[in-house]
């Protein structure tokens, strides 16, 4: 199993907690902490942030040239390169538990059952879901939020009269993701299985066989494939054609008998980061499965990658883990 290694290639880094996130802010890493704090990695060194004080936090995402955090306080910050922060949101104490954002700087997040988004010029809407939130995902075109719930996701269109449209399957709904192209959304379920639907006539699309959760999704660029975590192997679904998965087998790439935690598709070849719950890292080639490692702990541990990301132009990799491991891995 991967035989050719690309750890001389890592940058490691001393997180010192728990990593719930990572970005790009051009082209500054950063990483948010489960202690409240955000490190920096700029050209001058590292820098932490103590953004969400006595507070943990417990989502993360980027929107636009800023990082958005939502903590355990309450609170919804934005924070760019520079460190500078704003603080977006203060609710009374209610946790934030998810976050989306776009490229425009528009963000949402969920606060129990209440949704709320802010368009670039800092206009709220709320809508109420129908139960507890645990997802949100903007669409990849129009100005449209999911909303993963119980009995399955909503389409909120924020700035329209037309009521709210209901995606229904049975169970609980808990990340959610639209395919790049628009055509497909998939949410993982609190069973072993993920559910998808395609957009234009709801149309039922069941992924299931899991040993685990799937709490990870990463599309490819063209969209026509999704992988994601939850066995140990990562379970790749085809999703080119109209029909998407139905009737048709996954793929498996990176088999070890260590479950995958974390996965991230490159963002232009067919090559995807796997991220494992002893901490392993491995880059795998759709194609043909052929394995490169990029990292291997130096103990063996339950120590799970909980972050993974690609910088846009995927020539670097950032990674972070649970014990508060993190690294930085630069192509050759």
């Amino acid at each position: 199993m991967a035989e050719t290694s690309l750890a001389a290639n890592v940058k490691p880094i001393a997180a010192g907690a728990h990593v719930s996130a990572a970005a790009f802010l051009g082209s500054v890493p950063v990483f948010a902490l489960g202690d409240g704090a955000v490190l920096l990695v700029d050209p001058q060194g590292e820098r932490r942030i103590a953004l969400h004080k006595d507070a943990a936090i417990l989502v993360a995402t980027r929107a636009g040239k800023r990082l958005i955090t939502g903590g355990d306080d309450g609170r919804v910050l934005a924070m760019d390169a520079e460190g500078s922060v704003e603080e977006l949101v203060h609710t009374d104490g209610a946790w934030i538990d998810a976050l989306a954002g776009r490229d425009d700087g528009s963000i949402a997040w969920s606060s129990g059952r209440q949704v709320s988004a802010r368009d670039p010029q800092g206009t709220i809407k709320h809508f109420s879901a129908p139960s507890s939130v645990r997802g949100l995902a903007y669409a990849p075109k129009g100005y449209r939020i999911a909303v993963a719930h119980y009995n399955g996701a909503t389409l909120w269109f924020p700035n329209a009269a037309a009521p709210p449209e209901v995606f229904a399957w049975k169970g609980a709904h808990l990340d959610v993701s639209f395919s790049p192209d628009g055509r497909f959304l998939v949410t993982s379920m609190q069973e072993n299985a993920l559910h998808g639907w395609r957009i234009a006539d709801k149309q039922d699309m069941r992924m299931s066989g899991y040993p685990a959760k799937t709490r990870s999704l990463s599309w490819s660029g063209d969209g026509h494939w999704l992988a994601t975590s939850g066995a140990e192997a990562c379970i790749v679904w085809p999703f080119k054609d109209k029909d998407g998965p139905m009737k048709k087998a996954p793929g498996e790439c990176g088999a070890r008998r260590v479950k995958v935690s974390r996965v991230a598709f490159h963002p232009k070849a067919l090559v995807i980061a796997i991220g494992y719950e002893d901490g392993w890292i491995l880059l795998c080639r759709l194609a043909d499965a052929a394995a490169l490692l990029v990292r291997k702990p130096a103990n063996e541990a339950h120590d799970p990658v909980s972050a993974l990301l690609w910088q846009d132009d995927g020539r670097r990799l950032l990674f972070g883990t649970s014990e508060g491991n993190a690294g930085v891995l630069v192509m050759p």
